[in-house]
Formats: structure tokens, sequence, C-alpha cells
């Protein structure tokens, strides 16, 4: 296998429309051994980016010693991106793991015991339940958690305490995601899967760096461009990204007006007739209104808007108009952007205009930026009900109730469930005496993050942090609890284009550190959460248990996983949800009839205003909606809230790169990866550095309303106008190891949130990450060119163009 630290995507293996994807398989084992030496290999699938790889992990003398594709599986067909060959057992075997539960004594963290830890737990729990009600909890998660864990969690919080105030990181990348499908189409769910980038004969990729974000399926579509009958590739992304630089068309936009291009390529295709008025007229409602948003939206207008080429607006839209199967994929460079919901509907909207789903080679996929987040969503663990059921309707919630034995009022669902932002300021507020927070990293990746260090360490805050080392957020806290990490249990999880894999554990996690889910089984003991008859609440043994009761939440629903087990995903390939006993190996595409889950009585959302955020609500719903048809959800353009000016001349916007995976908690304690991408940088085009007086290394500052940073500079190929921080970054690994005495990081200040603001989408309340203002200043020179990647889109300069 070649070195992929320098070669990303490994050799190619390139194949013609219509054909399978050629297998490869991609291992490392720990220096010195091969395979012979391996004593045994447990199934499992990658958990460092949302793509799903299957793969096996080598077992020896009791320690993970390597990993491998799993030939069989649908989604990577053997193969593994550089953070889950280098970073996935490496990264958890670290000196630093947590083994032992700790507390705060006259303020620092000792350790102690599990039965202390969870009886300061359960002791303050009982007393805000009895002092101040269920509004007094809330739960921060993660999107790598397995989904027995999450539906635990969906239990305990909704059932057991009953409180509204629970949310996942998972509302920080891809909270849009849901809620694009949501308001198109009546409910979550992928509509396309990976294989239709087999099929395609274009492609779209909108925010969507996915050369870095996700390796193997950008893999998958180098092979289709390096082989016979290619599509064509368009690209929508302010970097010179690897995407953009194989694209056909390069649409460089202004971080923050995605809106407007997209509502200027909607114009372009009633202009030029690119619809299907049969599949208009028979799927889908509201075109009309649709039709009078865009109108006004010409090329040269989203030119001058968006800063592109009129030219490459057209051309993109005829590729798009023309083209007879065309697969598009939404990631962060949308979400975390302004009307993040209404953009992603946009992408819904131009499938719908064509007829562009549920075929081969035809469909969306609104991608996740987590292994697990797809679970997080299902589950209930973000505030929502699980198995996509309805808050706002009463015989969903008596549903549920049912399910779980406990009277329906226990069940939040009198106003719209809590998200991240909201519950991170009742916490400011004092109304929120105790945050759990699970396998999440706050303190580093939340917008404006001096204002969420000063939340963590409130007195009036309880903090309960689980996690598998001593992060940044975990040094807030109260009570730190040490979980087992990936390989060190067994559950499953589902991916982007809903395949769900089993994964087994391998081997034992270090000193007394427990699954996430035995956590939360042993807290809903101790609290003896109880049901209607009187028993447990959770009576589960173990994950099968949980697998088996989320089968029966999520019967006859979209995510319907009754016809799964255990049993049936040991061995193979992941299977696609929906899978029950009239389809056994699952639905590989949805709504290839034409009939989308819209109808009142069996909706996930009744809607929103793309404006406001405000509920359609039932009784309008149910006047407008024309059942089992989509729908045209559009709005115009606006600039962003915050716009450059004479003081903050800059936009700044905020990514990954492809040797890390979040705050590194994992892969910056991977020597490998950590060695690719050892500290932080900003990049700034040829134009804006030198009007600066930078050069390469350059030692610089970053200013925007709420913060600073001060990092070394890469002068790259970003638009002119464009600053650009990669949000890994915080300050475990600096040399007080985290923060000063007084809370504040360490100096000079390296984390991208420190300037990002507090600001969410109306619809999805996914933070807006990637408009801000800045000015960058010139501290002094460095010593040498910055340590940014030489390679993917934070190469150094090629000549400066945008």
């Amino acid at each position: 296998m070649t070195d992929r630290i320098t070669e990303i995507w490994g050799e190619r293996t390139p194949y013609g429309s219509g054909q399978d994807w050629p297998e490869r398989v991609d291992q490392f084992l720990a220096e010195g051994l091969t395979g012979d030496d391996v004593d045994q290999w447990v199934q499992s699938a990658c958990v460092l980016c949302s793509n799903g790889c299957g793969c096996d992990i080598a077992v020896k003398d009791g320690r993970m010693v390597g990993i491998r594709g799993r030939v069989q599986d649908r989604v990577n067909r053997g193969r593994l991106g550089p953070k889950g060959l280098y970073g996935s057992w490496q990264g958890e075997t670290h000196k630093d793991r947590l083994t032992r539960p700790l507390i705060r004594v006259d303020g620092q963290l000792v350790e102690t015991d599990w039965d202390t830890a969870m009886g300061r737990i359960v002791d303050r729990s009982k007393d805000l339940l009895a002092s101040k009600g269920p509004l007094s909890h809330g739960f921060y998660t993660s999107g790598q958690l397995f989904l027995e864990e999450y539906y635990a969690l969906g239990i305990l919080g909704k059932a057991g305490i009953g409180t509204p105030h629970m949310d996942g990181n998972t509302r920080l990348c891809t909270a849009t995601a849901a809620a694009a499908l949501k308001e198109s189409f009546g409910a979550d769910g992928q509509p396309g899967s990976y294989t239709d980038i087999d099929h395609c004969s274009a492609m779209f990729l909108y925010g969507h760096n996915m050369a870095e974000t996700q390796t193997v399926l950008w893999s998958r579509v180098l092979d289709r461009l390096d082989g016979p009958n290619p599509p064509r590739l368009v690209c929508v992304d302010p970097r010179d990204t690897e995407v953009a630089r194989r694209a056909e068309v390069h649409l460089p936009v202004h971080p923050g007006t995605n809106l407007a291009l997209m509502n200027g390529l909607i114009r372009e295709l009633f202009t030029n007739g690119w619809i299907d008025e049969d599949y208009i007229e028979r799927h889908t409602a509201n075109v009309e209104q649709l039709r009078s948003v865009v109108d006004p939206w010409t090329p040269e207008r989203v030119a001058e808007t968006c800063g592109v080429d009129a030219a490459d607006v057209r051309r993109a839209a005829e590729i798009f108009g023309t083209s007879d199967r065309v697969l598009s994929t939404v990631l962060q460079g949308f979400y975390q952007s302004a009307h993040a919901t209404a953009s992603a509907c946009q992408v819904n909207n131009l499938h719908l205009l064509r007829g562009m789903l549920g075929s081969p080679g035809r469909g969306v996929l609104q991608m996740n930026g987590q292994p697990t987040a797809q679970n997080n969503r299902e589950c209930g663990a973000d505030g929502d009900l699980p198995a996509f059921r309805n808050w706002e309707n009463e015989e969903h919630v008596r549903e549920l109730a049912g399910i779980w034995n406990v009277d329906p009022g226990i069940i939040p669902h009198w106003a719209p469930p809590t998200h991240a932002l909201q519950i991170f300021r009742y916490a400011e507020q004092g109304s929120i005496g105790l945050l759990w927070i699970s396998a999440t990293n706050p303190a580093v990746s939340m917008p404006q993050l001096s204002r969420i260090r000063d939340i963590l360490r409130k007195d009036s805050l309880f903090l309960v942090v689980q996690d598998i080392y001593l992060s940044e957020t975990a040094q807030c806290a109260d009570v730190v609890l040490p979980c087992a990490a990936w390989g060190e249990k067994t559950g499953t999880f589902t991916n982007v284009d809903r395949t769900v894999h089993l994964s087994e554990k391998a081997v034992d996690p270090p000193g007394e550190a427990k699954s996430d889910l035995d956590v939360f089984l042993d807290y809903a003991r101790r609290m003896e959460f109880k049901d209607k008859d009187g028993r447990p609440l959770l009576d589960w043994s173990g994950p099968e248990d949980g697998f088996e009761a989320w089968k029966e939440c999520s019967r006859g629903r979209p995510c319907d996983y009754t016809g799964l087990s255990y049993a049936k995903l040991k061995g193979g390939s992941g299977i696609q949800w929906p899978c029950t006993d009239a389809h056994p190996d699952g639905i590989e595409r949805l709504y290839t009839d034409g009939e989308f889950p819209t109808t009142p009585q069996y909706c996930e959302s009744y809607g929103h205003d793309l404006l406001t955020g405000a509920t359609t609500g039932e009784t309008v719903y149910k006047a407008t909606v024309q059942p089992g048809k989509a729908w045209f959800k559009a709005l115009d353009y606006s600039p962003p809230h915050e716009e450059p000016d004479a003081d903050y001349p800059l936009r700044y916007t905020t990514g990954r790169t492809v040797y890390h995976f979040h705050t590194r908690t994992k892969t910056g304690r991977s020597r490998r990866l950590n060695d690719a991408a050892p500290e932080p940088w900003i990049e700034m085009s040829v134009q804006d550095a030198a009007s600066a007086g930078c050069k390469e290394g350059d030692i610089v500052r970053v200013t925007s309303r709420r913060g600073r940073l001060e990092v070394p500079v890469r002068v790259g190929d970003i638009r002119p106008g464009t600053v650009f921080a990669p949000f890994h970054y915080g300050y475990w690994d600096t040399p007080d190891g985290g923060t000063s005495e007084g809370g504040s990081p360490a100096s000079p200040t390296r984390a991208a949130n420190e300037l990002t603001i507090t600001e969410w989408d109306p619809v999805s309340k996914q933070p807006v990450f990637k408009n801000a203002a800045v000015r960058v200043e010139r501290l002094r020179a460095g010593d040498g060119p910055s340590k940014a990647p030489d390679t993917a889109a934070s190469r150094p300069a090629t000549g400066g163009q945008p």
C-alpha cells in the first residue's frame, strides 16, 4: 500500500458508467507485524468520518494492532482513508487515556471510584428535579456514539426525566441536512445512494470538500473521473480544493452567498425549459412560488452578488439541465453558512424540477459530517422524537408513550426541542443546573469560545463529561467519566446513505472505563426510572437488547429497522434501511415511485417558514399540503448579518483538513496524522497576503469582533477577500496543557472558533461558522514556511488565482 499521508486517495482503479466499483483492500498493521501475526480480525466500520467504511480490526495479545478494509462492503469495497488507517486504533492507545472517574475536590479533578462519581451525579440530579423540575437538566451528545447508546439516552431524557433540552454536536455539522430533507420531502433520510456515483453523468458538490472530508468516497469519484464516460463535475467552494481542480466548472462564491447562486441556477432551468413538467405536476406542489422567488436572479445578478462569472453560472445550469443522470452532494459550505436550510432546499428543488430522484445516478445526498450523526437524529438524542416522529403530532407522542409504557404527558412536546445553542444559553442564565456532555468537546467546537468557556465554568452549573481523554471541556467538569472507545464496545451505526453496520468489541477498554451505554443504563437504574407498571424504564442487559428495542420503535416509520438483526449484520456488508420483511435486503434509493412522506398523519414535520423559522403548524399544514407530494420551499437572498467593512475587511470561514477529525481528540494523538498537520494556520490569497505585508509562514493576528488568533499564514489558492482557518485545534497539547488559571486560553490563541459568531439558521438552528468579518495584521516573521499540509486544498499558492 502506498503512503497514504502523501498519496491521500491511494491507487486508482478506474471504471465506467454502470460498472461495479473495483475492489482494493487497504491494510495497515503495527510496525513489524504481518497478517500472519494477527490473532483475530474483528468486524467493525470506521468512525473517523461520515462515510462509514466497513473494516476489520486486527487483534494480537488482547490489543488492537491494525485495520483493513472489508472488501465485501458496499460502502468502500476494501478501501480506507488516512484517518482510518493511521488514527483509528492508534488514536486510542495514548498514555493520556482516562481510566478512572474524576471528581472535582477543592477546585481540582481527582481520581475516584464509579460509585462515588455516579453518586455525585445522581444526588445532584435528584436534588434539581425536586427543586426545579425536569427543565433543570440538559444533555449534549455526539455524532460518534452507537445507535443503542443514543436510544438509551433518548429514553432516559424524554421518558425518565422529561426534558426537552437534548441535542448533539450534530447541530453544528449537519442539522441542516435533516431540516432540508424534512422541509422538501416530509421526513429525514437520504434519497440517494453512494452507488449513484457509479451511474451518474454529472455530479454537483455544493460546499462539499469531499476530497478531504470523505476521502474514500472521493476515491470512488476519482475512479469514475479516470474511467471511460466520466461524469461532468461542478464544484461550489471559495477555496481551490482538489474537487475544484478536477471540476469542469468551479464557482468560488463569496461565503454567505450560496442562496443567491442557487436561486440563479434554478432560474436558468425555468428560463431554458430544463424541467420535467409531468413530474412536477404529479409529484410536487408550490412550483409557482419557487418560480416567482428565483425570477429576478439573472446570471449577471448572481455574478455581482457571489463574485463569480455569469458565464460559469450559465454553464453550471446547462450541465444540470441537460445531463440525463445528476447526483448532488451537500455539506458544511452550505450547512454552516447564511440561509443554510433555504440553500439546501434549493438543491432538493433542482432535482425535483427535473425528476432526478429514485433511479440509478439520479439522487441527492445531504451529507453528514460524523459517522453516527444519522443515529443521533433517528433515536431522538438530538431532541426530535425517535424514528422520525413529529413532536407536533399528538398521535405520534401517544404511539411513542405506548412503546415505552409511560404517560404521554412526560414526553416533552409542548414546544420545539431545545437546540444546542439555546441549551448553552439556558446554562448561562442558570435555568439548566446540570449539563451532561458525552463524547464531544464544545470548549473547542462551539462558536464564540470565550463565552462557552465562561458558561462551562459557571459555579451554578454542575457539569458532567464522559469521554476517552481529558479534553478542554472535561477540564471544566465537576465529574468526568472514562468511557470505552471504538473497538472496545459493541453496537451499530448508520452512515450517510442509510447503510447500517455492526461494530463488534475487539478488546477490553483500559482500566475502569465503561461503554457509554453502560453509563446511561447505570444512571437510569440509580435514578430508579420506571414505566407505568413499575418496571425499569431501561431493562436492557446489553447493546443487542437495545437494538431489538429500537427495531420496535422504528416499525412502520421511514427508518424501519425491523428486518435487521445483529446476526444478519455479521459477516457481510452493511445493509441499508428501510429493511423489513418485505424488503429483507434493504432499499437502495428512496422515492422511486415519486411518493413522499408528506401525509399529515405520517410526516416527521409540518414544516417551517424559511425566513423566520416559525413552525407551519398542524392546521395550516393540513390545509395546504398535497399528501404524497414533495414541497418546493424557496426564499429570496439577503446578505449575511456580518459582512466585511472598513474595520474588518475580510471574510472569515472555517473548515477541515484531511488529516484531522473534529477537535483532534484521537487524530492529534496519532503520530503520522499529527505530523502531517501539527499546528493551526490560516490561509490567505496571494493578493491579500501582499496587502497585509505577509509572506508564507509569517505569524499574523486575525481579529474579529469576538476574539483573535495568532497563527502562521499559508499563502494559498483561496479566493481574494476570504480567510480560511481549520477548526480542529484547541489547547490540550499546548505547553500548559489547556487553559490558564483564569480559564482563558493559553497565549497565543489558536482555536478558530475564538472568532466565530453566535448566530444560527432559523430553521435548522445550525451555527453560522462560515460567515464572519475579520482583519489580519502581520506580527513577525516565522521560522520558515507554515506547517500547513502541502497536499489537498491547503497546498501553497500556484499563481494566486482565486
